[in-house]
């Protein structure tokens, strides 16, 4: 579903200005704070299954933490009466180009997870706001100026000092890291294509459904670990913040302005710092942090510089 803005300022009584005026601002509070907790609760996600490295296949992996997926967002759809079928065939191919996408991007982001330290991987996802603005400006035609076009070269540069191509530090797990990179941008991109009367929560369950499926076919033909009370545990626990980690950023993109909202997505690679050097006794090296400083830095400005060009248009209209 389109992400869209916050309610401004038209139509509104001068009497009625400043608590028009406050009520924006609770709204962009409360969704950086919801996109902060998702962004933590997706991290959380990450590590538990990351304790999971070595223990069980990543098919198996998958497929076991996707019931548990699949049920709850089912239910949430359910519940909020997002549970529809009666879309047009232009929707219900959207919907199933962003589950592929959704699903080759699992594969690659686990395989990435269990071979990397988290905090690296973590740094080379927060490039996902620069390529999903250029993939736009490529496929969709939409308006990126020379500056945004600089910062997006810039923050790509970025990237390469984390992945260390031709270096000791570069496998082909950071290649893996880039494929989900890329998944998730054409995942995005075609939930952008989609309209307005497609459920969310409905996309989200079909994805996970997706995901689920082609786990269980790769789970087939691989052996399976036994499943110990210990595994049970973490699979759980990933599932529980995969689904807070949804609903709150949902939640979020809903409550404020995209533009006030969306830097809180970096709240990720600090949990995943922490994360890293308390669970797994990590830390980035020197080169791979001034890389995510660039690649944080140029996101920042590529999404302030959206941000400044929507309220001049909105200010000459």
């Amino acid at each position: 579903m389109r992400e869209t803005e916050a309610p401004f300022l038209s139509g509104v009584q001068p009497d009625g200005l400043l608590t028009a005026i406050m009520a924006v601002i609770s709204d962009n509070t409360r969704g950086a704070t919801l996109m902060a907790v998702s962004m933590t609760a997706y991290t959380a996600n990450d590590a538990f299954l990351k304790v999971l490295e070595g223990e069980l296949p990543i098919f198996q992996t998958l497929f076991l933490r996707g019931i548990g997926t699949v049920l709850g967002l089912l239910l949430l759809a359910r519940l909020m009466g997002q549970l529809r079928f009666n879309l047009s065939r232009r929707s219900w191919t959207l919907i199933a180009i962003r589950t592929l996408a959704e699903a080759m991007a699992a594969y690659f982001f686990l395989s990435a997870l269990f071979n990397m330290d988290l905090a690296n991987l973590s740094a080379i996802l927060q490039s996902l706001p620069l390529t999903v603005t250029l993939a736009g400006a490529l496929f969709l035609g939409e308006a990126v100026g020379w500056r945004r076009m600089v910062a997006i070269l810039v923050g790509l540069c970025g990237v390469m000092l984390i992945v260390k191509p031709g270096t000791e530090g570069f496998t082909i797990y950071s290649l893996y890291a880039l494929g989900a990179v890329a998944c998730v941008t054409v995942r995005d991109l075609t939930a952008r294509r989609m309209t307005a009367d497609v459920p969310t929560l409905l996309v989200s369950a079909t994805a996970a459904m997706g995901v689920t499926f082609f786990a269980g076919i790769g789970a087939a033909v691989t052996d399976w670990a036994p499943v110990t009370p210990r595994a049970i545990m973490l699979i759980g626990g990933a599932t529980v913040f995969i689904m807070i980690g949804y609903v709150c950023s949902v939640a979020a993109m809903r409550a404020g302005e995209i533009g006030f909202v969306a830097p809180f997505r970096y709240t990720s690679l600090i949990v995943a710092l922490i994360l890293g050097y308390v669970v797994f006794g990590t830390f980035p090296d020197v080169l791979t942090l001034i890389g995510a400083a660039i690649v944080v830095a140029t996101g920042l400005f590529t999404i302030w510089r959206e941000l400044k060009l929507r309220r001049t248009a909105r200010s000459a209209a």
